[in-house]
């Protein structure tokens, strides 16, 4: 007997075998079940993520000889003949290949009579969206007005392109992008069912290569075994794919993080001796900045494949969140201008050295001196300058340390020279006392989502030089009396808000208009063009 592909021969018989998209799921079996059911449905999505699959599950749901149900029996001769592509009454169409008005008119010409052998004609027509204007003109004055015997199923990657009008009466699914981890999970359990050896990292990266395509995965899959001969392990694997070791990919992340431009060159030297594909470990590096990113703000992430969270909150402890923004940015614009690089090789690089040639200053962003760092250790010449630089500002917080009063907090916040979140946390912070080295503040309840220990250790770091000294931040929930930084400005906006509104009523001009025409003034209306004041 000839082999079946595993795409073809793992693909779902019945809804419960179905992997993902559980809200479209739900929606039809609840319609099955109860007996509602629509004349038209039309499912989106990216290419290899169930539309076709879930069209052909609920033909069968409708011509099941048991009855219309959400789980067909799959043992009469209507699934039998639906699930070997034979079944007469279900006529599946690809309409790239018959975009003609004289296909579509053909194709429905039909349309009026009952069905041969099932209980409904179905009609499925995949990648709907690449029929002619007159062809979808011929299409919808059937689903205006359609047999009760006739049910249409409509599949696409690109529901844009369908007219409104054909849209407006379909019941539209939008299916999802598969998870690298429910891929993953799925592979598992395939490999085990086909009694296939494996390594868990191999499979995580047949996920990733994927890209969200459930088909995909399990070609690749198919290629794999046949790749590895046997045993699906890691190595091969990312060979056979032209991906980069996730270990060389962690440590371009650690060298990112201390800044060291000479040790960027020679990993990227090493990864070239591998063939690599460098669109990818651009990629990859944007991938693990992402992730680094959400970890900042929310503490925690959900990396979906082999790389730990441990090594997520490392990076994000060591990386401050203004760079981890610009890593990101760098890493993508550089990935799309690739191919305009005299080779990949040196486009990689020029990328992963531009990250370091803008990074933010470290004095303004209260993060780390990692950029003191890179300049370090692209060469001897500007060694010694970055070395002053960090000497004399040493120097200048020691000769300026002074005895503590409590500050004006609001316009301590601005002297700080804080940025991004870690300025707004701090500005909807107020200051309560110093005990010893610890500074505590209260922040508004409403803005507790904003606190994380990295942006509370930013503002110690930027307090101690500040003031010449080691101080500690500590910052409760707390309803204070004196007004944070967020509502003081708030206060003065709104008194600028209403000092100009008095003086537009108070206007001549303004009162003539309100006598003259009965004209009101639409105080809502009113901006601030510009906080200047002077």
């Amino acid at each position: 007997m000839s082999y079946l592909v595993l795409a073809r021969k793992w693909r779902p018989k019945d809804f419960s075998d179905t992997v993902g998209q559980e809200h479209v799921l739900k929606a039809l079996m609840n319609a099955l079940n109860t007996g509602r059911l629509h004349h038209a449905y039309l499912f989106t999505g990216t290419r290899g993520v169930g539309k076709t699959t879930i069209a052909r599950i609920l033909a069968k749901a409708l011509n099941c000889e048991t009855g219309v149900s959400a789980e067909p029996c799959g043992e009469c001769s209507a699934c039998r003949e639906i699930d070997e592509g034979r079944f007469i009454d279900l006529i599946e169409v690809d309409a790239a290949s018959r975009t003609k008005v004289e296909d579509t008119r053909d194709l429905l010409d039909n349309v009026q009579y009952a069905a041969a052998r099932g209980r409904y004609k179905v009609y499925l027509i995949d990648e709907v969206h690449m029929l002619s204007k007159n062809s979808f003109n011929a299409l919808l004055k059937t689903l205006e007005e359609p047999p009760e015997h006739v049910k249409f199923l409509l599949a696409t990657t690109d529901p844009k392109k369908i007219p409104a009008t054909v849209l407006s009466r379909c019941l539209q699914f939008n299916l999802k992008r598969m998870t690298p981890r429910l891929i993953t999970d799925r592979l598992t359990y395939i490999c085990g069912a086909e009694d296939i050896d494996f390594e868990p990292a191999a499979l995580a990266l047949l996920a990733r290569a994927a890209d969200g395509s459930m088909r995909d995965a399990l070609s690749l899959l198919d290629q794999a075994i046949a790749y590895c001969g046997g045993k699906i392990e890691a190595a091969p694997t990312a060979t056979m794919l032209g991906t980069i070791d996730r270990d060389h990919v962690m440590r371009l992340m650690k060298l990112l993080a201390a800044g060291d431009a000479r040790g960027i060159i020679d990993a990227i030297r090493e990864i070239d001796e591998q063939f690599p594909d460098y669109s990818q470990l651009l990629d990859d590096v944007a991938r693990d900045l992402q992730r680094i990113a959400v970890y900042q703000v929310v503490g925690t992430c959900d990396t979906d494949d082999e790389l730990s969270e441990k090594e997520i909150a490392e990076l994000a402890e060591e990386i401050p969140t203004a760079d981890v923004q610009l890593f990101y940015q760098v890493a993508i614009m550089g990935r799309r201008d690739l191919h305009l690089a005299p080779d990949p090789r040196s486009g990689a690089e020029m990328t992963m050295l531009r990250m370091l040639a803008f990074k933010p200053a470290a004095v303004e962003t209260g993060g780390s001196t990692a950029g003191g760092a890179a300049t370090a250790s692209a060469g001897p010449k500007t060694e010694a300058p970055a070395a002053k630089v960090v000497q004399t500002l040493s120097a200048a917080t020691q000769v300026e340390s002074r005895l503590w009063s409590d500050p004006d907090w609001n316009q301590l916040v601005s002297d700080l020279r804080l940025s991004g979140a870690v300025r707004l946390l701090a500005s909807n912070c107020a200051y309560l006392r110093r005990e010893s080295n610890t500074v505590y503040l209260g922040l508004d309840p409403r803005s507790e989502s904003m606190l994380t220990k990295q942006r509370k250790d930013t503002i110690a770091k930027c307090l101690s030089r500040h003031y010449g000294e080691k101080l500690v931040v500590d910052i409760t929930m707390a309803s204070v009396a004196e007004e944070t930084p967020i509502q003081q400005e708030t206060r003065m906006a709104d008194e600028r808000l209403e000092e100009a509104r008095q003086t537009l009523e108070a206007d001549p001009n303004v009162q003539k208009l309100k006598s003259m025409f009965g004209a009101e003034l639409k105080t809502d209306t009113i901006e601030i063009i510009s906080g200047d004041e002077g």
